[in-house]
Order: structure tokens, then C-alpha cells, then sequence
């Protein structure tokens, strides 16, 4: 495929996109990336390339390594594509949940080091949360957002709260908060018309009220971060609009902890913008699966193994 800087945009993975093996070959085929890997190590202090290629898989899956292991791939694939194309960028950048951490990098307004100890404290500040408040999370199929804001609402009672925490793709969105909550909307949403309503394997209830406990230390991890203005436009997760000002951009990486990833709003941005390609930077392509059924005329490509640079052209 051949990319056109002018309407391309990079998207950057979030959790769920993880698997033993990710970035092995990537890391064998290009320096680049092998140099990021060698560089997390040694940043994080324990080997978690290895873990990221040989596993075990229950050890990857913990939030605290999932949402790193995610970040090296991501930006080891960014930096090979940098290298084999110096000066070369996309119109924009997004990223779902963590993945906005990723596109903060790439974009130049976070440095590495300080991205992944950001993204370290991110897993370990909402495994916390976890296990001081356990919650959970649902996905609800073909109920529109509106219906399921009102079935959300009827489900929350004093404390026990459930809200739309992935506006992911029309059909598909998911909900988080207490686990009661959680129960009474998914069988609200079966009686308003939704096909399935499928609790997701987690006791963390991301982008919820129940991640309140960690606020504050969330905040401060992120003004720590030193996050620097972005020379390329990046779409925000919470405002789902172009952020370029290092202010802007903190404020929308503190927020997205408690609030909705507006992702369907952010694509339905970018293809109003003139994006008719999307290129997933890092493992999988789950991102563009979404992307299709947002924006079905867009173009897609993955960007996390060799053979994907191999058939890239810019």
C-alpha cells in the first residue's frame, strides 16, 4: 500500500490487543526496534521483552505489563517506519485508551522514557483501583448510545454507578462501573432491543467513576511526564477533537481515566478531515476492524510485523 501523508492517520491500540510473540520478529528483521526493546528493559528494569515474546500469557494479561508491552511494540513499529522513511508523517494521530499514550510519543510531545514510566504507573494506578473498588465492564451490541445512556442511568443507584465507557464503533460499546450496576444494565439493555449484552472478563472498571480512588495520582503522574506540545495533531480520546497544545493534551490524558473513549467520533472526525487511510502501528488489528464499520470506504493497514512494511510504499 501506498500512504499519502495528506490523508493518512496513524491509530495506536489499547488493551485487548496483546498476544505472546508480539514484536519477536519485529525485533529480529530491524535494529530499530530491537534498540526500543533493549531500551524498555533497561528503562522498566526487568526484562519485559522476554516477557512480551515467550510469555507466560497470564503474566502479559496483568494490566501492568499488558498496557507497556502494548507502548514498546507500538513505538518500536513507529521507529522502524521513521527510519526507513526519515521525515515522513501523518496528517494526524489517535490513539483508544492507552493507545493515546502511544500516539503522544510518536507525535514528539512525550518522550519514550517518560511514555512507557507513564504508561507503568497507568497499569499500576488502575490495578489499584481495582482492587480497592472491583467492578467490571459489559459489551452491549446494536443499542445506540443515547438508548444506552438512559438504560445506564436507570441501572445506577446511590454508589453504585455504570456508565458508557467505549464508544467504539456503531453496534458496539461498552460499559463499566460497579458490578451490580453493571448486571442491571446489561439486562436493561437486552429489554430496550440491544442483541447481547456480554460481560467482559475484568474486575477493573476502566474509564468509570470507580477509578476516582486514583485520580489524584493519576494527575500528578501526568504533569510529571513533562507532556510537550505536539507538532502533529492527535485526537483526543475525551474531547475527540485535533489537540496540538501540551496543556490540551494533558488535561485529555487526566481526564480519559473516568470519562468515555470517543472513538466513533473521533474516526467520523478524521474521515470529515479528508483521512481516507488508516494504519494501525503496533499488534493486531483490532482498530481497524472498528475503523471499517465507522468509516466503510476508508482504507487500512497494519503495522506491527515485517511483512506488513514490506508491502508499504510512501
Amino acid at each position: 500500500m501506498k500512504l499519502d501523508s495528506n490523508t493518512t492517520t496513524f491509530v495506536f491500540p489499547g488493551q485487548g490487543s496483546q498476544a505472546v510473540g508480539m514484536g519477536r520478529d519485529l525485533a529480529s528483521a530491524y535494529p530499530a526496534a530491537r534498540a526500543t526493546f533493549d531500551e524498555a528493559d533497561h528503562i522498566l528494569h526487568f526484562p519485559i521483552s522476554r516477557l512480551m515474546w515467550d510469555g507466560p500469557e497470564s503474566e502479559l494479561n496483568d494490566t501492568i505489563n499488558t498496557q507497556p508491552a502494548l507502548f514498546v511494540h507500538s513505538i518500536a513499529a513507529f521507529r522502524v517506519l521513521s527510519h526507513l522513511h526519515p521525515g515522513w508523517q501523518p496528517a494526524a494521530l489517535a490513539g483508544h485508551s492507552l493507545g493515546e499514550l502511544s500516539a503522544l510519543a510518536a507525535a514528539g510531545a512525550l518522550s519514550f522514557e517518560a511514555g512507557l514510566r507513564l504508561v507503568r504507573k497507568r497499569g499500576e494506578l488502575m490495578k489499584k483501583a481495582g482492587e480497592m473498588n472491583p467492578g467490571s465492564m459489559a459489551a452491549i451490541l446494536n443499542l445506540d448510545i443515547p438508548a444506552l445512556e438512559k438504560v445506564c442511568a436507570q441501572a445506577s443507584r446511590g454508589a453504585e454507578t455504570v456508565q458508557v465507557a467505549n464508544d467504539n464503533c456503531p453496534g458496539q460499546v461498552v460499559i463499566s462501573g460497579a458490578k451490580a450496576a453493571v448486571e442491571r444494565a446489561m439486562t436493561g439493555a437486552k429489554a430496550a432491543g440491544a442483541k447481547r449484552a456480554i460481560p467482559l472478563a475484568v474486575s477493573i472498571a476502566a474509564h468509570s467513576n470507580l477509578m476516582a480512588t486514583i485520580q489524584a495520582e493519576w494527575n500528578e503522574a501526568v504533569k510529571s511526564a513533562a507532556i510537550g506540545d505536539a507538532p502533529i495533531q492527535v485526537i483526543g480520546n475525551v474531547a475527540a477533537k485535533p489537540l496540538r497544545s501540551a496543556g490540551d493534551l494533558c488535561i485529555d490524558i487526566q481526564l480519559q481515566m473516568q470519562s468515555r473513549v470517543r472513538w466513533t467520533e473521533s474516526i467520523q472526525l478524521l474521515a470529515g478531515q479528508g483521512i481516507t487511510t488508516f494504519v494501525e502501528v503496533g499488534p493486531g488489528s483490532v482498530l481497524l476492524g472498528l475503523i471499517k464499520r465507522i468509516a466503510p470506504s476508508a482504507l487500512g493497514q497494519a503495522l506491527g510485523n515485517p511483512q506488513d512494511f514490506e508491502s508499504l510504499s510512501v
